[in-house]
């Protein structure tokens, strides 16, 4: 009985020990919701791993995250040359000017840390110092590459590699703490620019498409988490939107084109990335010559694409706005199954490959979107009646009746010879069974 007493009483207090660590766990964390996620993280492993040179910065690092990496040290001493250059540039006394940003800095140090996940513990100076130093570097090169000469006739390379380096999710200093070094310095001796204005010609090297990147709605605010989600509102609609693409499996591209679907770069000045799709009023008709139509971005791919959109994909993963890019992506990944699709698009005027093959441009799309999650945002009625076209017996064989005699004129001439010809030999052996003057 004893025993029994002592078995239970050990059950009490694990019961109760447990209990007492789990509102420990809620009580410590209780002011991690999900209004103040961290905005800079590394990478979920499970997309992380099937690129992992995609994350990790090839020549400077920003913030803590990769602060310790080997092959960003050589260039840790670099940067000083770039913040002194900086600090000439303002007309104020260097020292007056690193103390106003030290202030600044300092003044924010608890919301700097509540920015990152899964850092190592820094002390409040040790932070402050990578924030000042990192931000200035940031805004100098920044300056250098957009005013000097030398940025872009010497050294091109370097500066195109710290481009993106700047634009990694997991090599980011908070956006406010650029702002505020921003009106420390760069703001002293160009007074008429903002930061996000300062910044458009390096979104502009970091766009993707073919369309302009267009700053003139983004405005500064707690939703500008850092370079990276800047780069990300700027392909973001002006207005929300229902519907993107559909939740249902798009064809190839091929299968489309065979399918008499044709394929337009889109020209939306308030979404250039809107992927969108016009039918005809009359598509009922399956003989009709209108082609319904996919409109859509035109897509710059080349060798550091896969990193741009790997790093979005990553944000739009872990944040809590729509996942646009994502969208765009899997649609992408739908549309190129192989080299022949990229053709077709090529064809199209809706994607530039500047790769080595089109073989390997169909490759990177095709692994983009692995292990991702695909959340769907609306109604997609009009992509539904493509797919419902698509399938249906008769636009495949319009369709191919199309490109066999109707795809350019010498065709169609061809066509008419052929059946005026056809029509005369049915004639003549009419004719020459029953001639003219036989009535039997």
């Amino acid at each position: 009985m004893e025993n029994v007493d002592v078995e239970l009483g050990r059950k009490v207090d694990v019961v109760q020990n447990t209990v007492q660590s789990l509102l420990d766990c809620v009580e410590k964390n209780k002011s991690f919701t999900k209004k103040n996620l961290p905005s800079i993280y590394m990478a979920p492993s499970t997309l992380r791993e099937l690129s992992p040179s995609s994350f990790n910065p090839r020549v400077v690092s920003i913030g803590p995250l990769h602060r310790e990496d080997e092959n960003v040290q050589a260039f840790e001493g670099r940067k000083a040359n770039f913040i002194h250059d900086l600090l000439q540039r303002v007309k104020s006394p260097r020292e007056q000017t690193l103390e106003a940003c030290v202030q600044k800095v300092t003044a924010s140090i608890k919301q700097i840390k509540e920015c990152y996940a899964g850092i190592k513990a820094y002390d409040d100076t040790e932070l402050a110092k990578m924030m000042v130093m990192d931000a200035c570097f940031i805004l100098e090169f920044i300056y250098w590459y957009t005013e000097s000469d030398e940025a872009t006739q010497l050294n091109m390379l370097l500066a195109q590699s710290i481009i993106y380096d700047l634009v990694l999710l997991e090599n980011q200093i908070p956006f406010f703490v650029l702002n505020d070094i921003f009106l420390c310095t760069i703001k002293k001796f160009e007074p008429d620019i903002s930061l996000i204005e300062f910044m458009l010609p390096v979104l502009k090297f970091l766009n993707l498409f073919e369309a302009s990147i267009k700053i003139s709605n983004i405005r500064i605010n707690t939703t500008t988490t850092h370079i990276l989600g800047l780069l990300h509102q700027c392909y973001q609609p002006r207005f929300y939107t229902l519907s993107y693409f559909s939740s249902s499996t798009i064809h190839s591209a091929v299968d489309l084109d065979r399918a008499g679907v044709s394929f337009k770069p889109n020209r939306d000045a308030k979404w250039p990335m809107a992927m969108e799709v016009k039918l005809y009023r009359f598509l009922c008709f399956p003989w009709s010559l209108g082609k319904p139509t996919i409109r859509m971005p035109v897509l710059r791919v080349h060798h550091f694409t896969e990193l741009v959109l790997r790093n979005i994909i990553a944000y739009e993963q872990s944040s809590l706005g729509y996942n646009y890019v994502t969208s765009y992506a899997i649609a992408m990944d739908m549309l190129i199954d192989t080299q022949d699709d990229v053709a077709k698009l090529v064809e199209s005027k809706v994607l530039v490959n500047n790769m080595g093959s089109n073989e390997e441009a169909a490759n990177m799309m095709n692994s983009i979107c692995k292990e991702v999650a695909w959340v769907h945002h609306g109604p997609d009625k009009h992509w539904k009646k493509l797919d419902t076209y698509c399938n249906d017996y008769w636009p495949k064989n319009i369709a191919r009746l199309r490109r066999t005699y109707f795809s350019n004129p010498w065709s169609i001439i061809a066509l008419i010879a052929g059946m005026v010809l056809f029509a005369l030999t049915v004639i003549q052996t009419f004719f020459t069974i029953k001639p003219p003057g036989n009535r039997n």
